[in-house]
């Protein structure tokens, strides 16, 4: 049984590792020359550059393999997860997850402070790759490029905290440390737990074992990530008594979240042409979110869109129950996500070309069972 309290306590904690290469970085003035050198470290089977300060090369490669209690069969019966329902949990992590995550007021302060405000494409954008990523068949093994994703994300988050306690706006003793490890567990249950939620919400049928399998994946990347194994939920049912007990009860309006949601629907909206089919954006969050976080984040009304999406939602459910038995049903289910996630794709970069990438073996799965988002065929791949 976890403690709330012990849990509260890690608002006050970093990641020792990657927070201990940033300050040799900027103590030594090489931060500019390791983002030239990482950017071109992208494959989990690619050396680590040897032109890297030691520090760094000694983070990468102690945070190159998942840990040794991760059961890679497990993984693998995730993919299969992954193929049949990829493109609804990236639907729903777009809709519902990112806003969940701006009604956290720590997190979208933190946002805020680094500029982030008005970068909903890049956030999106990132978010997104981060997933499609951990979807490979074997994302943290040969072939994948998940794990130089990880390890950057690591070092990231370390740079924004080391910024911004240097920037004064920032009180430590009274907000804990940016990007706590408090911040990285709540973003792991809402990036699991509650986009499971989310589907269902959505009409989307997941089974146990899939929700189980899904959290499970999403909690090795949390080890790889920083977060102490010991404090991460084993089960799925105690991940949602957490995700109920310490991550919604602290969900809030703040100013910096109404704005980052606003921002998200304008660039949700931009999806469809023309004016016909303003609203649905929002009543598609409101679908997949719990009420009270769409009206503190002041989520738009739509009473004709909302019955749209709840008869949708009633459609949905009746489709998936027929699923095994009609191919038709399954046809129409899955080409709704692609068309969700497609223009999401979309729209990362005003409809212009994106570095979004797809696994190659996930991509040829969706392309064999024609759910591939529309315009992937422009799309880099990454090796399967």
């Amino acid at each position: 049984m976890y403690d709330i309290h012990a849990l509260e306590a890690l608002k006050f904690v970093g990641d020792p590792l990657a927070d201990a290469v940033i300050s040799d970085l900027v103590a030594s003035g090489r931060i500019g020359a390791v983002n030239d050198v990482l950017a071109h470290f992208r494959d989990n089977d690619q050396p680590i550059p040897e032109n890297l300060p030691e520090s760094v090369r000694s983070y990468l490669v102690a945070t190159d393999a998942p840990p040794a209690w991760a059961d890679l069969d497990r993984i693998a019966e995730a993919y299969e997860f992954f193929v049949d329902d990829g493109v609804h949990v990236a639907s729903v992590l777009s809709y519902g997850a990112m806003v969940n995550c701006y009604a956290q007021p720590r997190s979208s302060r933190v946002l805020a402070l680094t500029h982030g405000l008005h970068q909903p494409h890049r956030r999106l954008s990132e978010t997104s790759q981060f997933v499609l990523n951990m979807m490979g068949r074997d994302p943290f093994g040969s072939g994948g490029a998940f794990v130089p994703t990880i390890q950057k994300t690591r070092l990231i988050h370390a740079a924004v905290r080391y910024f911004i306690d240097e920037s004064a706006q920032w009180d430590d003793e009274a907000d804990g440390v940016p990007i706590c490890q408090l911040d990285m567990l709540a973003a792991l249950l809402i990036f699991s737990v509650q986009v499971i939620e989310g589907m269902r919400r959505m009409g989307i049928s997941v089974t146990d074992r899939e929700a189980e399998n899904y959290y499970y994946v999403w909690r090795v990347t949390g080890a790889m990530l920083g977060i102490p194994a010991e404090i991460m939920p084993e089960t799925l049912a105690e991940a949602q008594r957490i995700s109920t007990d310490l991550v919604e009860t602290t969900y809030a309006g703040s100013s910096e979240g109404i704005e980052l949601t606003r921002e998200l629907l304008d660039l949700y909206e931009k999806m469809i042409p023309g004016k016909a089919f303003d609203g649905v954006a929002a009543a598609m969050v409101r679908q997949v979110v719990n009420p009270e976080v769409a009206d503190s984040l002041g989520v738009p009304h739509s009473l004709a869109w909302g019955r749209a999406v709840r008869a949708g939602t009633r459609i949905v459910r009746f489709l998936e129950r027929s699923e095994d038995n009609n191919r038709v049903a399954r046809v129409i289910l899955d080409k709704a996500g692609s068309i969700l996630l497609g223009g999401s794709v979309r729209t990362l970069t005003n409809g212009q070309s994106t570095a979004l990438t797809i696994p190659a073996d996930l991509r040829e799965r969706w392309l064999a069972a024609g759910v591939c988002p529309a315009g992937a065929d422009d799309l880099t791949q990454t090796p399967g």
